[in-house]
């Protein structure tokens, strides 16, 4: 595997991984000790951000259709007030580091919550340590927080089969590392759908689409390895909620779209008979005003299989374009500025 270059983190070994990364993080979490009561729960809160929150997103996509309590999303430093010892919260930071997920994860154990977190170490590891709560680890060697995606989530969706929340999930976890074998086998040569999507979009900007739920999860996830991988724009929007705005905006100026965007529709096998029906107007309504409109589907047995087959081939699309401009996939430097400039402004800070 070494058809990018430069690729001094070896991104593309560690994007090819995915299917070991699921596997063994599922089972690691199976023996994790200390796991809180589920008794008397109103709510699953997850804190996240960057590669890690994805993990979040994952459950709730996965989760919302049988898990009976309502999973919210926290990427920010504040909690919602509802968050107390009714609460299970799970605190994914990849270094342990992370200074908005450390922030939350005080409040919560401030507050009660039952906390769990899903951490390579650092200080979330030994703040859970100190409140008595478990910490499921992340394996190690994987390069970035984005190629860890598997580790990050398969702690969420164990856990929560352990406490009797959440049926299925060691299977649902199988079916989708078979699928991100086969998927593989047609991936890691440099070929396949991934290097044709690559082709198509030729420089243009891409602009995902997916269903609410596992699309939509997947669209966003595309964009980010875009941003991240490619060091290229990108956007994502979700269906159908799309068909309610963001159609109108090809109205005009056509001759300069056409030119420099691409549609990509991530599609599944469920999404809701009329979402189904809404993709098929996008080439209709718009396939004149871009440069092309591209559609990738999804293959696997469930939900959870087909969303990490449509993130899969995104993560190679992204490797695919970084390849052709020359550009390094790993290194992510401008978020290492951003970083530093934020701990130096908050040291600045009077009090």
């Amino acid at each position: 595997m070494s058809w990018i270059s430069p690729d001094s983190l070896d991104m593309l070994g560690a994007t090819a991984g995915l299917p070991e990364q699921l596997e063994t993080s599922a089972s690691q979490a199976m023996d994790v000790p200390g796991l809180p009561s589920p008794e008397g729960l109103g709510a699953v809160v997850v804190l996240g951000m960057g590669g890690s929150g994805v993990a979040g997103e994952i459950l709730q996509a996965i989760g919302k259709d049988q898990l009976r309590l309502p999973i919210v999303l926290v990427g920010d430093y504040s909690l919602p007030s509802f968050v107390g010892p009714s609460s299970l919260v799970f605190a994914v930071s990849f270094s342990g580091e992370t200074e908005e997920t450390l922030e939350a994860a005080e409040t919560a154990l401030r507050r009660g919550a039952r906390l769990i977190a899903v951490t390579g170490g650092g200080r979330l590891a030994e703040l859970a340590a100190a409140g008595g709560a478990p910490v499921f680890a992340t394996l190690e060697g994987i390069p970035q927080p984005r190629a860890g995606v598997a580790t990050t989530t398969a702690p969420l969706l164990i856990a929560l089969e352990r406490l009797g929340l959440l049926a299925g999930m060691t299977p649902a976890i199988g079916a989708a590392v078979d699928q991100l074998r086969r998927r593989r086998d047609t991936l890691v040569s440099g070929g396949g759908v991934a290097l044709e999507i690559a082709q198509q979009l030729d420089r243009t900007i891409p602009l995902v689409q997916g269903a609410t739920g596992i699309g939509a999860v997947a669209a966003r996830r595309w964009k980010t390895q875009m941003n991240e991988n490619a060091k290229a724009p990108a956007f994502f929007a979700t269906q159908p909620e799309w068909c309610h705005n963001e159609i109108c905006g090809f109205g005009q100026n056509g001759d300069v779209t056409r030119q420099v965007v691409t549609i990509v529709t991530l599609r599944s096998d469920f999404e809701h008979p009329q979402v189904e029906r809404r993709f098929s107007l996008v080439r209709q309504f718009v396939g004149e005003a871009v440069a092309s409109v591209i559609e990738v589907r999804a293959d696997g047995s469930g939900p959870l299989a087909q969303l990490f087959d449509l993130m899969f081939i995104g993560d190679f699309v992204s490797l695919h374009v970084a390849s052709r401009e020359g550009i390094d996939p790993g290194p992510v430097s401008v978020l290492v500025e951003v970083k530093r400039f934020l701990t130096a402004m908050r040291q600045q800070a009077p009090g």
